[in-house]
């Protein structure tokens, strides 16, 4: 899969990482991409394939359920066989699920091409990330690396916005699912040629009890959570499957302090820089999920804007973070991560207080503007210190499973978000229609806008704890940001 090695220069430093950043950015957007460009094309998917409402759903949870469920055993997988290797494998079963989804004729074959794409993105996104790792060893180039993959991830899902708006409106939706088989093969070729193959050390063998219980529990735990979004936490469903996914994961880390080769060493997680950085990834992604899941709802239900409007109305957002993580880039190798991160959730917490008090009459200009902003600003100064962190530290070994833990951490914030917030938005709004029946015909409008803002009132009060929390954890200065133990390429 890779030609022969290549030859560092007189610095040590891989000559092609520039090239290899590339690569991986192009992958990255191509990830990011899809999950919002899939949330445009489901209602024409749905009225061509006859998908009923109870179904739609699929559309989503077979990609979350699979990819989340995957990922840890999929950073394992690239430590163990090849990173490079494994990337391009990703890629190319991306591609090829991608163009089975958009040739799907029905339902079911849709719903298994997602499903694929999990797959294949559980092995992608770990060893993406775990690249760029091994490749960027001096603490200005990293922060510029990790700077560019943090603003595909804060900025991407509004340019998907946009893009699928495009295609399902003057082409078709299968589009929406096809674009990636161009992107997928162009980014596979490029890694052919100038990625740099890396594996872990020491023993290559798997710990299969490990891998039943992490996979059956973060399938419980995702699904658990997606279930409370749909029928509520009380459901039986909703906490047969959190009970069983506490079970499974408790028996996990029993399982991981005890083996001899743990697919995931609790060493891993057990460094407060990068445990804390994994505890303020689950609850920024808790947090951030709202601000597009309620606010695209609020533009297109409340304000009436079309698909296509509503992703230029977060241009603004993606350009923020596009902006301002070519800032974040250049302080983290002179400030170290926590001036940083700390700061930005601030603001970005801010920003959302700020979402409280729109209503159906006031504007974007006035109301919405100002605080995509705002959060933009603040979220670009946390998305690149907290991969750095992250990845503080850790050996060679690890490195895979180490990528794949942020993922997780922000699949499962963002799983428990769309459940926590759900229920509290339906719920605040069903209470003020039924207060408020004097108000006429307005009162729905009302009622629907009431229930986004107090899901905004929490979801800035996530982003504030995870300021807390990464103010505690986070001890990392900036001297401590060269990184030394996973630079080792076999």
């Amino acid at each position: 899969m890779s030609k022969k090695p290549v030859q560092l220069d007189k610095d040590g430093l891989d000559p092609n990482r520039w090239r290899t950043l590339f690569v991986v950015a192009i992958s990255q957007l191509m990830v990011v991409l899809d999950s919002s460009i899939v949330n445009i094309a489901i209602p024409s998917a749905k009225a061509d394939l006859g998908i009923t409402d109870a179904n739609q759903q699929w559309v989503i949870t077979a990609y979350t359920l699979a990819f989340g469920s995957l990922l840890l055993i999929g950073g394992r997988i690239g430590d163990f066989m090849g990173r490079k290797k494994i990337f391009i494998i990703g890629l190319a079963g991306f591609a090829a699920a991608s163009a089975l989804g958009g040739v799907a004729a029905n339902q079911e074959l849709l719903f298994a091409s997602r499903a694929l794409q999990g797959v294949f993105g559980a092995l992608l996104a770990p060893a993406a990330l775990a690249i760029i790792s091994v490749t960027f060893t001096v603490p200005a180039e990293r922060a510029k690396a990790f700077g560019v993959v943090g603003a595909i991830s804060g900025g991407g899902a509004a340019i998907g916005l946009i893009l699928g708006g495009t295609l399902t409106e003057y082409f078709s939706w299968r589009w929406c699912l096809g674009v990636n088989v161009p992107i997928a093969v162009f980014a596979g070729l490029m890694a052919f040629f100038y990625v740099r193959e890396s594996k872990a050390g020491g023993e290559h063998s798997y710990d299969i009890p490990g891998v039943i219980t992490a996979t059956a529990g973060l399938f419980s735990l995702t699904y658990g959570f997606n279930e409370a979004a749909t029928k509520g936490w009380s459901s039986q469903s909703t906490i047969t499957f959190l009970v069983v996914a506490v079970l499974l994961l408790v028996s996990f880390v029993v399982i991981e302090a005890k083996v001899s080769n743990p697919m995931m060493p609790l060493r891993v997680v057990t460094e407060r820089n990068r445990g804390g950085s994994y505890l303020g990834s689950l609850i920024v992604g808790a947090g951030l999920f709202s601000m597009f899941l309620f606010l695209g709802l609020y533009l297109q239900v409340v304000l009436g804007y079309s698909p296509l409007k509503s992703g230029f109305a977060f241009l603004p957002f993606t350009a923020g973070i596009i902006v301002f993580a070519g800032i974040a880039s250049q302080l983290l190798p002179k400030f170290g991560p926590r001036p940083l991160m700390v700061p930005g959730l601030v603001f970005a917490g801010i920003g959302l207080l700020m979402l409280t008090l729109i209503t159906p009459e006031t504007s974007y200009v006035t109301h919405v503007l100002p605080s995509l902003l705002i959060m933009s600003s603040g979220m670009a100064l946390v998305f690149i210190p907290l991969t750095s962190t992250s990845l503080h530290g850790v050996s060679n070994q690890d490195t895979g499973v180490a990528s794949a833990m942020i993922n997780t951490s922000q699949q499962v914030g963002g799983s428990l978000g769309t459940a926590l917030l759900n229920t509290v938005a339906a719920t605040a709004a069903t209470n003020y229609i039924a207060a408020n029946q004097s108000m006429g015909e307005k009162v729905q409008a009302f009622g629907i806008t009431h229930g986004f803002t107090v899901a905004f009132t929490v979801s800035a009060g996530l982003l504030f704890a995870g300021a807390i929390v990464l103010f505690f954890f986070i001890n990392v200065g900036k001297d401590s940001l060269v990184e030394t133990e996973g630079v080792s390429v076999h």
